[in-house]
Parts: structure tokens; sequence; C-alpha cells
């Protein structure tokens, strides 16, 4: 009982420190790099508020190699003053010392679930507000985006349609900005309508044609403002051109938008999958299920925040195997180094399998699970040789 104690108290304070160094480090790199974009709409106080915002995301990155060294760390220590070699010859196996390493380990696995959970889906959409790029709207593909075809009862033929954009909706429902663009049946432009923002009212079903019901999710927008194209004139003359309006701009305090979407669905589909967690990544995908879509990104990260506790754990064992054996032959500085590469060397292998699923469609599974395999049978084998 002592001496599970005394290995899991050092292995923890060795992780801790590791992690906290790691994560400062990175903290302060990151930092000076966003000093580069630093101008009079990107102020210094706000690149240090979009580090501080992206603090918890450098955290659950740098967990598992910050384990991989502390333990690495924490088990050289006590192998350099040969207790390591006492506990071996007390009868203590191996595998007893791994196990008690990887105790403390976990409670980093709970502190990187819970980040994942809980902090890292308002951190990173803060972040994103700070630093969200100025660039022209229809280069902008995050948010939700709908077209809406407008159909006459009578007929059954299209009369018009609208294309909606929503910048952002929050888990109530209510949703940010609201941009449409209203085209007639030749998609020609008619107007252009914006409102700042928009609250949940109601859902109803709708009866069309052919006795088909669907249900449609009704919100009310407001401070709107539209711009409707006038059609054009025949006594335009080059001298009158200027004194004909083209445009007739309208501001009306409420309108209303009816979606055949969810409000939690709206939530899902404008957030950027680094900023949904793990139960609402898989509320996302049983969204997508049920639409007959395939989203890998979205598929690829879910996998990567539940296995993540697998990783730490694998990349614990690793860490296990470099210190056990004579410190003759290899110093602990060594140690060190190629456990830090080796931690460097998973994490680009996980980047790169990631890659490679969205690429190829490869099960994203399959490729975040199999170099957490690769790297806890590698620890495996080489504990088992030092036995």
């Amino acid at each position: 009982m002592i001496l599970s104690r005394y290995v899991k108290k050092n292995a923890f304070f060795a992780i801790l420190g590791a992690i906290i160094a790691l994560w400062g480090l990175q903290i302060i790199f990151s930092y000076l790099a966003e000093l580069e974009d630093v101008s009079d709409s990107y102020t210094y106080w706000q690149a240090l508020q979009y580090i501080g915002y992206r603090s918890p995301q450098f955290l659950v990155q740098f967990i598992p190699t910050g384990a991989l060294l502390g333990a690495v760390v924490g088990l050289g220590l006590l192998a350099n003053k040969s207790e390591l070699v006492v506990m071996r010859a007390a009868g203590v196996s191996i595998y007893r010392i791994v196990l008690w390493v990887l105790q403390p380990a976990l409670l980093f696995v709970l502190l990187s679930l819970a980040i994942n959970q809980f902090v890292l889906p308002q951190s990173n959409h803060l972040a994103n507000q700070i630093q969200e790029p100025d660039t022209a709207l229809l280069a902008k593909v995050s948010g939700y985006w709908t077209v809406q075809n407008h159909i006459d009862d009578a007929t059954g033929e299209p009369v018009s349609s609208d294309i909606v954009f929503i910048d952002y909706a929050d888990v109530s429902g209510n949703i940010g900005e609201v941009k449409r663009w209203h085209l007639d049946k030749d998609n020609n432009l008619t107007a252009v309508s914006k409102a700042s923002g928009g609250q949940y009212l109601t859902e109803q079903t709708q009866t069309a044609q052919g006795a088909d019901t669907r249900v449609l999710y009704q919100w009310q927008l407001q401070d709107v403002q539209q711009i409707s194209l006038l059609a054009p004139q025949a006594d335009i003359t080059m001298e009158n051109i200027n004194d004909v309006p083209i445009a007739n701009l309208q501001s009306t305090p409420q309108d209303t938008i009816a979606l055949p979407i969810a409000p939690s669905s709206v939530y899902l589909l404008t957030r950027r999958p680094t900023s949904l967690s793990l139960t609402q990544l898989y509320d996302y995908y049983r969204y997508s299920q049920s639409q007959g879509v395939r989203s890998l990104e979205h598929e690829l990260l879910f996998w990567q925040k539940l296995l993540s506790p697998f990783s730490i754990l694998s990349l614990v064992i690793v860490a296990c195997s470099f210190v056990f054996g004579s410190l003759r032959t290899h110093s602990l500085g060594l140690r060190i180094v190629v456990a830090l590469l080796f931690g460097l060397f998973f994490s680009y292998l996980q980047d790169l399998s990631g890659f490679v699923a969205l690429a190829t469609g490869v099960s994203p599974l399959l490729m975040v699970i199999l170099p957490i395999i690769a790297s806890a049978l590698l620890g495996l084998y080489l504990i088992k040789r030092q036995r």
C-alpha cells in the first residue's frame, strides 16, 4: 500500500508538471504567432482573449503527450535512485508498477473528457467570434444554408424560392443573423432581406398536395430590412438614369420564417464540428442518418473524442516501457527525448490517419483506433522484453 501510494504520487505530479509545462509553452508561442496579425481591427487584447479561449483546446491536445512525458520522468526519477530495482527485488512485478502509474493517468483522462464535453463547445465558439475572417458572405460556408421553394396550392407549380442563411443558433433554438435572397420562378433575384436575429415560436403541421404532411418550425425575426429590386421602366434614358430608382428599402420590426427543421438541429448545423461536444456530435450523427447524408468530419471528431482516453493510457504504457531497464545503457535524459519524439510521432500519426479517413472514406473508427492499438501493443511488447 505504501509503495502504491508512493509510485502514484510521483507519477501524478510528474504528469501534471509535464502537461502544465507543455500547455504553457503552447499558449506563449500561440500568442506570439497571433501578434503578427495584430492591426487596428484586431488588437493585442483581442489576440490575448482569443488565445485564452483557445487554451482549453491546447490543454486537451497536450494531455496525451504530457502523460507520456510525465510517466517517463516520474518513473525515471525512481529508476535513477534505484527505487524501481528495489521494488522489483521485493517481488513487485512490472505490470503492477505499470498499473499503479495508469491510475493517476485516469484522472487526466476524466479531465480531458470533461473539457471536451463541457468547456470546448463554448470556448471554441467564443474564439471563432473574435477571429471571424472578414470575407464576403458568399465565400462563407459556416452556418446553416437552405433553399425554400414556394408552391402554388392550386397548380402545384413553383412560384418563387428563397435562399436562407442562418449564422448561429443557441441551444434554446433562438437564431442569430438571418439573410435571405428572394428569387422568382425563373431564379431571378427580386429582393434581399436581413434580420438581426430570431426567437423560436412554435411548430405547425402543414398538409401539402397528395395528403402529405410535414412539420414546420416557426421563428419570429427582429429588425428586418429588405431591399426590393424594382422592375425596369421603359422610359429610362441616359439623361434620367440617375434619377430613376432601381431598388426600394423597407424596414419592419418583425417578420416570421418557417423551416422544416427542429431548433435543436439548427443549433447543430450552425456550429463548427470542433465546437460540438461529444454528445452533440452523436446527435448530429443521428440527424445526418435520418436525412440520408454522412459527414465524415463529424464522425472522425466523435471517435477521436470518445477514444481519447485510450490514447492517453496507451501512451502511458509506452512510457513505462521506456523506463524499465538499466540506466547505464541509456540515460534518463535520452529516454525523455525519445518519449517526447514518440509522443509527437503518435500525434502526427493520428492526424495522418484522420486525413486518410476524410480523403478516402475509410471508416473513421478504424483509422482512429489503429494508432491506439499499435501504441498499446508496442508498449506491452517492450515491457515484456524487460521481464
